[in-house]
């Protein structure tokens, strides 16, 4: 039986406010929530390539200290620039 896209949407949000550590939930749950809908089939599988990766890795790439592997880099970008707008105060 394959995963209707509605259960998938739903796995994929629960593995992002789970994660493991407080800070990658913080940052992966509230981008899950405001943009997976919005996203066409091969986002939705490089997001859901993305939950696979450790916190460890995943959490210096977003926050721009270390590099992420190129097939990450335009959704990594995106994340932190929603993670920045969403948790930096506004000048």
């Amino acid at each position: 039986m394959s995963e209707t896209p509605e259960a998938r949407l739903k796995r994929m949000r629960m593995r992002s406010w789970r994660r493991g550590t407080k800070e990658m939930d913080m940052i992966l749950g509230p981008f899950s929530d405001e943009s997976l809908a919005g996203l066409e089939a091969p986002e939705l599988d490089l997001y859901d390539a993305l939950l696979e990766e450790n916190d460890q890795d995943l959490y210096p790439w977003v926050s721009g200290t270390r590099p992420c592997p190129e097939q990450y880099s335009a959704l990594i970008a995106r994340i932190g620039e929603f993670a920045r707008a969403r948790h930096l105060p506004q000048r």
